[in-house]
């Protein structure tokens, strides 16, 4: 009786262990899944961009400086190599085209140019787009970090090796506010 008991109880142990690691690959597969498909996103903003540069130069010559650092910043979001650069260099990114589209406001012929207006388009629905999946890839990160270190799943997560992902945050520049001048 008492073998049946020890049995069955290192039956239960192993499928916890077992539900607990598959679990733990479901949120790493998850994590995974919604950083590829934000890549996607910005992979279409990174391709868009320069068409946009285009069309502003044609209206907005003077304006090179902010055209220089919205192509800077594509060219630093896309070489980034670690999770942290990209963060950076996507949120360096977002900042310098809401600077490019703020300038916009001082050319009305530009803002009246149909390429410009649907790239201009294009690009918002993209942010809109690449918003909602930095929302989804917090949201499988809370749920995956939340698990790596609440007990008991954290002891598993120590013994299989699964570690906490970082989260895509805001910084300081993507924070500011952009300012026009005239």
């Amino acid at each position: 009786m008492v073998l049946y008991i020890i049995i069955a109880a290192v039956l239960l142990i192993l499928i916890i262990f077992a539900i607990s690691y598959n679990g733990f690959v479901k949120l790493r597969n998850q994590s995974d899944e919604a950083f590829s498909t934000m890549d996607i996103y910005l992979k279409k903003r990174y391709d868009m961009i320069p068409n946009l540069v285009e069309v502003v130069k044609q209206y907005a010559a003077h304006e090179r400086e902010t055209l220089e650092r919205v192509i800077q910043a594509r060219n630093m979001a896309m070489g980034a190599r670690t999770f942290e650069e990209r963060t950076q260099g996507e949120n360096l990114l977002s900042g310098t085209l809401k600077s490019l589209f703020a300038i916009s406001e001082n050319y009305p012929q530009l803002k009246a140019d149909g390429n410009f207006l649907n790239l201009q388009n294009q690009i918002v629905a993209l942010e809109n787009d690449i918003s909602q999946s930095r929302k989804y890839y917090n949201g499988v990160i809370k749920v995956m970090n939340n698990k790596i270190e609440m007990f008991p799943s954290n002891l598993l997560a120590a013994i299989f090796g699964f570690k906490r992902y970082p989260y895509f945050m805001a910084d300081d520049y993507e924070r500011r506010n952009v300012q026009v001048r005239f």
